[in-house]
């Protein structure tokens, strides 16, 4: 089974930018990928997802500003985030899709998950 493991978050200010990694224990060529995130009381929102043809997708509040890629050959998937603004303070988490339909904003859909990274942009 997939293990998913975030890293790339930290405290940041308004403007500031970070880079988030998604590592994988095994090989998710065959599966799309996807970020969501999470504040408290709150369900998992999707962010941005990338299909196993490296199609991106963004939710609208952050077209523009963050960059989904994927490095198969690393098992890796990042999420750049520039422009930063308060928020976008969650819990992010990398996700992965078995099935070759995907609905991206339904996080119940999702087969794998990691256990999250912190971004806090302070204002």
């Amino acid at each position: 089974q997939v293990q998913l493991v975030e890293s790339g978050g930290g405290l940041v200010q308004t403007g500031e930018s970070l880079r988030l990694t998604c590592a994988a224990s095994g090989s998710f060529r065959d599966y799309a990928m996807a970020w969501f995130r999470q504040v408290p009381a709150m369900n998992r929102e999707f962010v941005a997802g990338i299909t196993r043809l490296n199609s991106p997708h963004y939710t609208n509040a952050v077209k523009g500003r963050f960059t989904i890629s994927r490095d198969n050959a690393k098992n890796e998937v990042y999420l750049q985030m520039n422009s930063l603004t308060p928020e976008d303070t969650a819990t992010y988490y990398c996700a992965a899709e078995t099935s070759l339909t995907i609905q991206w904003r339904d996080f119940s859909t999702f087969d794998y998950w990691g256990q999250g990274t912190r971004v806090t942009v302070s204002s």
